[in-house]
């Protein structure tokens, strides 16, 4: 599972570095603007949601357990 998240977090941070790299390059040189960087977004947010619903279902079949502040306290 620590795995999983770690590869997870790398392809979200990837994803918002070449948004990045996008929003910097595209359109210079007389070149028309692509879609690259909002494709590279909607992967960041797409990436974002299947780590959270991965997370849920670990949690759901006990892979993981809640640690940390109990409830109430």
């Amino acid at each position: 599972m620590r795995y999983l998240v770690l590869l997870a977090f790398l392809a979200i941070l990837g994803s918002l570095g070449s948004a990045l790299y996008f929003m910097m390059r595209d359109g210079q040189d007389g070149k028309a603007k692509t879609n690259n960087m909002a494709r590279a977004l909607a992967f960041r947010v797409g990436f974002s949601i299947l780590l959270f619903v991965c997370i849920l279902i670990a949690w759901k079949l006990g892979y993981i357990h809640p640690t940390g502040i109990p409830a109430g306290a």
